[in-house]
């Protein structure tokens, strides 16, 4: 708990401020041509990276360097020095590579790009792509940091990735007039957004070597690997690029076909506004709850749940992840049904300036309140595909992965097929929790089998009273709602302001008292923990 309290306030740290550069770059670029070919362009590196070394990196190498270490440290720190020296190379030669190949990213995520959008998106995805060395070198860091038991380091360092970003849309907003697109934007702004983009990503990767040397880490360039250390991570990493190759496809099907709604809405006189950045900016505000305390309990659990493993522990494994599911659940549960509730309200105060109008943040609202029935599932879904790698086993989240990537591409093709050109980008959101709602359900039962009981009982128990909980906050929040609508002028930055303050944080107070009645176990030792460090206690 003390470590994913760490992580959660440096994550809560980045993700506000990273709210705060998305809410900039949106009002500066709005949501329709030049803000999808930007970020369209700025996702093709973490698609990239995430294919061909991103889940090996969080998947594979963690729970190898772990064991390493569990042998004989001693070699375990060699091994640390070769893995990172064979990483280096391999991001190197992959930047590349891309950076040659920006064009053909563009045609396949964004074959309905024609003109001076596919030029602008072309340029913006060469400037853009060098980011994956750096964002390799930074998650490399990241996990030798977590295998020495700091966490702190790798969730504060996206803040100055964030700061760099709104410093370069305030100037991006201090430079121009009235609304740029394609066609019209200078070279002095494609620069300034392509140069200070990638920049806070150097930035973001350069912070967190005082952390590496703190932890005595220094590395020295070794290719000495010994018999049977690579075939190892190969073995290891087959799978697991199965499992980020699938996804991988799912997300290029769900872009492209987003970008193509966005034209066909353009087209039909609905306005530019229905493509891929409402898409995009409605997933960073779903990745929220998540990062703060999905992803930070599983990185404090990984190292653990690895050690379990490695020494037969099962019970110990088991106990891990039930704690952990209940634990994230405690935040992650109250967080979607806000996001359900008052998701028009929370547009509307991100993004609902400069370029971007109140029609445009309903557009948001309506994709995010489709991710936050994923919310819940999603979560469960990563922890429990940590458990299978902490065991080494990468074949059963790749064959579970297919199955739910099959599932995102058809709802996709459905959605896009089927429903009116306004509401396309919103039911492939629906799709998505349709999504990871098969792959929570699949994973569960795999993983039961492997475990040989997954203490369903207290999950479920748990999350039933969480449910209870919730319905206090889910009233207070829609009447806030209702008193705001009864007033009138419920577009207005001030109303949406007010009506967010009242209904979460008196829904969230409500939602505390009742967990405590009803005696939600993380709830009692969550207010404990921070009681035991008030003043004079």
């Amino acid at each position: 708990m003390r470590s994913g309290a760490i992580m959660a306030i440096g994550t809560l740290a980045s993700r506000v401020t990273g709210f705060l550069r998305t809410a900039v770059i949106v009002a500066a670029l709005g949501t329709g041509l030049l803000a999808n070919a930007y970020n369209t362009a700025n996702t093709i590196p973490n698609q990239i990276y995430d294919l061909l070394l991103g889940g090996i990196l969080t998947s594979v190498v963690v729970p190898i360097l772990v064991r390493a270490k569990e042998r004989d440290r001693a070699y375990g720190e060699r091994y640390e020095q070769r893995v990172f020296t064979l990483a280096v190379l391999g991001l190197g030669v992959l930047t590349v590579v891309s950076v040659l190949c920006a064009p053909l990213f563009i045609d396949v995520l964004a074959g309905s790009y024609t003109g001076d959008q596919r030029r602008v998106a072309v340029l913006f995805a060469q400037f853009f792509l060098p980011q994956i060395f750096f964002y390799g070198v930074g998650a490399f860091a990241g996990a030798i940091l977590n295998t020495r038991g700091s966490f702190g380091a790798p969730m504060w360092a996206p803040v100055l990735n964030n700061i760099v970003v709104i410093a370069v849309g305030g100037a991006f907003l201090a430079v121009t007039t009235g609304r740029v697109d394609p066609s019209s934007i200078s070279d002095g702004q494609m620069m300034l957004l392509s140069l200070g983009t990638t920049g806070g990503i150097v930035l973001q990767t350069i912070a967190l070597w005082p952390s590496l040397r703190r932890v005595g880490f220094r590395w020295r360039p070794r290719l000495d690997f010994q018999r049977g250390e690579i075939g190892e991570v190969a073995r290891m990493a087959g799978w697991t690029l199965v499992y980020v190759l699938a996804t991988q496809a799912g997300l290029a099907v769900v872009t492209a076909l987003t970008n193509r709604a966005g034209k066909l809405a353009t087209v039909q006189g609905f306005g530019e506004g229905y493509g891929y950045t409402p898409y995009f900016n409605a997933y960073q505000l779903f990745q929220l709850p998540y990062a703060i305390v999905g992803v930070s309990v599983i990185t404090a659990l990984l190292p653990r749940m690895s050690r379990f493993a490695a020494e037969g522990k099962t019970a110990d494994v088991r106990a891990a992840f039930s704690s952990g599911l209940r634990l994230s659940s405690v935040i992650i549960m109250p967080a979607a049904a806000l996001m359900l509730v008052l998701g028009p309200e929370i547009t509307t105060v991100l993004f609902a300036h400069g370029n971007t109008t109140s029609d445009d943040a309903l557009v948001i609202a309506r994709v995010m309140q489709m991710f936050a029935i994923a919310l819940v599932p999603f979560s469960t879904y990563q922890l429990m595909l940590r458990v299978f790698y902490a065991h080494g086993d990468t074949r059963t989240p790749a064959l579970i992965g297919l199955v739910a990537v099959s599932c995102n591409i058809v709802m996709a093709f459905a959605a896009y097929n089927v429903l009116d050109v306004k509401w396309i980008v919103v039911g492939i959101a629906g799709g998505f929790a349709v999504t990871n709602t098969v792959g929570a359900l699949t994973c569960w039962l795999v993983l039961r089998r492997k475990l040989g009981g997954i203490d369903g009982r207290r999950i479920v128990g748990g999350h039933l009273k969480l449910l209870v909980a919730l319905w206090p906050l889910i009233g207070l929040a829609y009447a806030a709602r209702t008193v705001a609508d009864a007033l009138g002028d419920t577009g207005s930055l001030l109303t949406a302001l007010v009506t967010l303050v009242v209904g979460s944080a008196g829904g969230g107070l409500l939602y505390v008292v009742f967990a405590k009645l009803l005696r939600v176990e993380e709830i009692q030792s969550t207010i404990a923990m921070f009681a035991r460090r008030l003043p004079g206690r």
